[in-house]
């Protein structure tokens, strides 16, 4: 084992000490949140909860059991992910295959290329787009939230680079042996093309579930609310039904801030279940997508 320099040492412990406290960053406000949601109402009014449960009780996620309204808004965000994901993933990879060739393959590719770029720069504003989204009648409708923006340009760039890196002997072969276009991209580019794959599929999955503002525009009802939308009523409101417990001595176990947290920590769960079975592909992903223009 090779002695290490006196200057890389000390990049190690710096290194190491910055990734510690950027990761405690990330984890403790999560810690935090779990322990709330498990200590009972008098010692988070108390503010005795910090990093750990105080009189552990897991009276929030009962109520939580009992709380149709919770899982109606899980059940709409789970759908808004499926098909905003679907949507996105189809669009986005037929859009960065054509413009991945060069301009002898695909003459207008420029074009097209600045043509996408000024969407990242300009938008037409928010009043424009519900006037947009009203008169096309997807107004109340789950279209409403995935339409919009179902050409996600940032992604498009990262995939159409990954696809400019490929080995062109790659196409030319499927070419020479009669395949076409569809042909080549579905069973010779994507195939290789995980690591992209993963990494813009975790950005849009991460963003349709996280996002949370333009259903208050373009939903009607709030029973059509997705999760993330409901959990910002539910904070701002700082309540909860209780007509929906019949056991008083739950109520008086339960605070705002333990609901509040206990819902705020599901949320979380479907994400941190999707991230490590993408994680592996997503560093790769990432450079290789970001380093040729």
């Amino acid at each position: 084992m090779k002695k290490m320099s006196p200057s890389y040492t000390v990049f190690y412990v710096f290194n190491t000490v910055l990734l510690t406290v950027l990761a405690l960053l990330c984890f403790l406000p999560i810690l935090n949140i779990l322990s709330l949601s498990l200590s009972d109402n008098i010692a988070v009014q108390q503010g005795k909860v910090l990093f750990w449960p105080v009189n552990f009780t897991s009276v929030g996620y009962q109520y939580i059991i009992s709380n149709t309204a919770f899982w109606r808004a899980m059940w709409v965000s789970v759908m808004r992910v499926a098909l905003g994901f679907s949507v996105n993933i189809t669009m986005t990879i037929l859009v960065a295959y054509p413009l991945s060739k060069s301009s002898q393959v695909f003459p207008a590719r420029t074009r097209y290329v600045w043509f996408f770029l000024v969407t990242i720069l300009f938008s037409g504003g928010l009043i424009p787009t519900f006037l947009v989204v009203k008169n096309t009648g997807l107004i109340g409708s789950m279209f409403a939230l995935v339409i919009p923006g179902a050409v996600p340009i940032f992604n498009v760039v990262l995939l159409l680079n990954f696809f400019r890196q490929l080995p062109k002997e790659l196409e030319e072969a499927a070419f020479i042996d009669g395949a076409g276009h569809i042909t080549t991209l579905i069973n010779i580019i994507l195939p290789v093309s995980k690591a992209a794959l993963a990494t813009i599929s975790l950005f849009m999955i991460v963003a349709h579930w996280n996002e949370w503002f333009t259903p208050i525009i373009y939903m009607k009802r709030t029973e059509d609310y997705p999760l993330q939308t409901y959990l910002r009523s539910t904070i701002i409101s700082a309540r909860f039904n209780v007509n929906d417990l019949s056991d008083m001595k739950i109520l008086n176990k339960l605070s705002n801030k333990t609901v509040i947290s206990a819902q705020i920590f599901i949320a979380m769960i479907p994400i941190l279940c999707v991230y490590p079975f993408l994680q592996k592909h997503f560093a790769q992903g990432i450079v290789l997508g970001s380093v040729k223009g």
